[in-house]
């Protein structure tokens, strides 16, 4: 089940999923709440009824042995779905956490300082409607090696969102801090982080693999926030790597 990030579609996963489907998986992409086709609901996009989705798409597609992925916002509202829900943790054999984090997004992210208090005073949306800006915030997101077409496409994703009612999740993203309980969760754990993402920097993901009891962690060299497209072969097995542990465990 691939969760995307904050601004994002389903369609962020494109360089993976048909790869997860020629290996034998059956793949699971949604819209994020307030985001692209899906809509926002009675309970608004706070954290808490994002998490929920997550239990909501399982239940939905009768998931029992499943790998969560999820991006940036998508790992960090997984967090809270596993640590909260106990139906979302029975439902996994494994988690892929991706460049995300567990709250308290400001520490040790300076562009972080920056660019969230501008996506909620709406100056980022604006910014990105201009060439220039476009160009500076997608290649804020990249790696050492910016590409014109994620550039565009994440240009054109992130203009089709209605921002203003997503700011209750972006609000938790700071306000939130799930690191002291993350010892709580038992399900197998990778952590994937670009080494040059300044969006979630590793120090979020080292917190994440300390944290997480067993939890392995990913480093993917020259690779920015944009992983999912940076990094994609190292999404795929890390996603392999827990179903073949899953195997494993079932035979012995």
């Amino acid at each position: 089940m691939l969760a995307h990030g904050y601004g994002a579609s389903l369609l962020e996963w494109n360089l993976i999923w048909e790869e997860l489907r020629s290996a034998g998986h059956r793949v699971i992409a949604f819209d994020q709440r307030g985001h692209e086709r899906s809509t926002l609901g009675h309970d608004g996009a706070g954290s808490e009824p994002m998490a929920v989705d997550y239990a909501a798409v399982l239940e939905h597609f009768d998931v029992t042995d499943g790998v969560l992925v999820g991006h940036s916002m998508g790992g960090f509202l997984a967090i809270r779905a596993v640590l909260d829900y106990s139906d979302v943790a029975r439902r996994l054999r494994g988690l892929v956490l991706v460049a995300t984090w567990a709250g308290r997004i400001y520490d040790g992210a300076p562009q972080n300082r920056l660019q969230i208090p501008m996506i909620r005073a709406g100056i980022i949306q604006r910014w990105m409607r201009t060439r220039t800006g476009a160009l500076l915030f997608g290649a804020a997101q990249c790696g050492r090696r910016p590409s014109p077409a994620m550039i565009s496409v994440y240009r054109d994703v992130f203009l089709r969102q209605d921002h203003a009612p997503l700011l209750p999740v972006v609000r938790a993203f700071a306000a939130e801090d799930h690191y002291p309980r993350l010892g709580e969760i038992t399900v197998p754990t990778v952590v994937v982080v670009g080494a040059d993402d300044r969006s979630t920097p590793p120090v979020h993901a080292q917190r994440l693999a300390a944290g997480i009891r067993g939890a392995r962690l990913v480093t993917v060299p020259g690779a920015g926030h944009m992983i999912n497209w940076e990094g994609a072969d190292a999404l795929v097995e890390a996603v392999e790597s827990l179903a073949a542990h899953a195997r494993d465990g079932q035979g012995s």
